[in-house]
């Protein structure tokens, strides 16, 4: 069920379907990540020809899966960790819901537990779902957070967090990092660690390197802008069994054709005003339309290689672009069980370098057959903004696990797969102004993906999502096709008091 204060975006009136066009238009889809599949999704669905280009040789970017084997060959599932999908994420959701009407590919968690470096612990489970009471009862609740601490809070600093506004509030708190603006509102320490990293964490970064904007946005998003709430569902089996590959057979029924381990190399404008898409391989289609749905470093790489595109100051802005701090996962499969009683899923703050902690065979099927055929567990930790020597990291989190959950100090490791990426978008303070949007210089060509702008509130996933379908919709109306609808929660600050409160404060403070 679907927030009722949700805010429907329509999609542009238009034909029903391209055969009704006098030909059918063509677009090249670069990227199968969520932006690239949702994209193509809402192309195909209207009757367009999609050519679909993916470098990797699974679907799915960053939420990709894929098989490993163990040392003794067994094979396993591998993915690049742990994805939480909220139920604020209407429109990645509705594209999930094309191949699985009810989701039942997506289990929740009851509970998201966060503990400190002094063993405090907060939980989600059993928040009030209606704004503001589930923010105000989850920080009365939490143990880092006192009645006195409200009190000592500077309501003018934070009156952004009750009046959030897309995008406005991107130019009134951009230029300052998330953990600055804490401070500047004087919330408590402690509490930052378990009630605000959370979001920080969700960029694969620290709050020193991230937007206050940003921050105020996701807090928007989860809490005082959403009866959604911060619970959460996961994936029953790894994501390319899950999601992807019955995406994969939907796409195909609906005529696209999926190009896998072919990596686009440039882009060259036609003097009829299409596009040759080149890929790696030397193989090319002409397309009316092209969508970069990349990760930031490739989207350089095709632009760079592909003179013709847009405009000098557009082509500045995408190279303006930067990615976010390594971060390492490490999956370990494990002789023995953890106990019963472990949740899913643990975040940790101040316990560097781990910031999280998931016993797979809490939930996914593939963990959970392996740990039932030898007794043993799955577990997986992450670090984030974690740059440095890999294998001293996995030392320390390893080490960190064993403090944190002690019957794991005497399992033996059965397999162990690490991986060190450093492809998430940077969303440091200042840049909001300078990212690409959706739309281009260059007519017939549009972006995709969660590093590119939206004046939406939406982040992570769904941002890859929503722009993937505000992608096909420009390209829809320039083919004078139907575009589709899409949701968010409310733009602006959903309650009209905290709205009059924040204002009252604003006005009294500046004279």
């Amino acid at each position: 069920m679907r927030d009722r204060r949700s805010v429907l975006h329509p999609g542009r009136p238009g034909l029903a379907d391209a055969s009704d066009l006098p030909t059918r238009p063509t677009v090249a889809v670069v990227g199968a990540g969520i932006a690239g599949l949702s994209a193509a999704t809402a192309l195909a669905e209207r009757g367009v020809s999609v050519e679909l280009f993916e470098s990797r040789p699974y679907l799915g970017g960053r939420v990709g899966g894929w098989q490993e084997e163990l040392p003794d060959g067994t094979p396993v599932a591998m993915n690049r960790g742990f994805h939480a999908f909220f139920r604020q994420y209407y429109n990645l959701r509705n594209v999930l819901r094309r191949v699985d009407p009810e989701l039942s590919m997506l289990t929740p968690l009851d509970d998201y537990p966060l503990i400190d470096d002094r063993g405090r612990r907060d939980t989600f489970r059993g928040l009030p779902r209606v704004p503001p009471l589930n923010a105000m009862a989850f920080a009365l609740r939490s143990p880092t957070f006192r009645v006195r601490d409200l009190v000592r809070i500077d309501a003018r600093a934070a009156a952004p967090l009750a009046a959030v506004s897309v995008p406005q509030t991107y130019d009134e708190l951009d230029g300052v990092d998330a953990e600055s603006f804490l401070r500047d509102i004087n919330f408590p320490v402690a509490a930052r660690h378990l009630a605000f990293e959370v979001f920080s964490r969700s960029f694969f970064t620290r709050p020193e390197a991230l937007s206050a904007a940003e921050l105020a946005t996701m807090f928007h998003i989860y809490f005082l802008g959403s009866s959604e709430g911060l619970v959460f569902d996961v994936a029953t089996r790894n994501f390319d069994v899950a999601l992807w590959n019955p995406l994969a057979d939907y796409l195909q029924s609906h005529g696209t054709k999926i190009r896998t381990t072919a990596p686009v190399r440039h882009v060259s404008v036609t003097t009829e005003d299409t596009f040759v898409v080149t890929d790696e391989g030397g193989n090319t289609v002409v397309a009316d339309g092209v969508v970069l749905a990349t990760d930031v470093t490739a989207l350089q790489a095709i632009v760079a290689n592909s003179g013709d595109l847009g405009d000098a100051e557009w082509r500045g802005r995408v190279g303006d672009m930067g990615t976010a701090a390594p971060f390492v996962v490490q999956r370990l499969w494990l002789d023995r069980p953890v106990r019963s009683d472990r949740p899913a899923f643990l975040g940790t703050g101040g316990l560097p370098p781990l910031d999280n902690i998931s016993v797979l065979n809490r939930y996914e099927h593939e963990a959970t057959r392996w740990s039932q055929r030898t007794g043993g567990s799955v577990v997986e930790l992450h670090a984030y903004s974690a740059a440095g020597d890999v294998d001293r990291i996995c030392r320390d989190m390893v080490g960190r696990l064993h403090a944190i959950y002690p019957e794991t100090r005497e399992a033996g490791i059965v397999g162990e797969k690490t991986l060190s990426r450093s492809d998430c978008p940077r969303l440091a303070p200042g840049d909001f102004a300078r990212r690409p949007t959706v739309d281009t210089p260059q007519p017939g060509l549009v972006l995709a993906g969660d590093g590119v702008r939206i004046d939406l509130p939406v982040a992570l996933m769904e941002r890859a999502a929503t722009t993937g379908l505000a992608a096909a919709n420009t390209l829809l109306a320039r083919f004078r096709l139907r575009g589709h609808d899409m949701h968010t929660v409310p733009v602006r600050g959903r309650s009209p008091v905290l709205r009059h409160l924040a204002g009252r404060v604003e006005r009294q403070t500046s004279r």
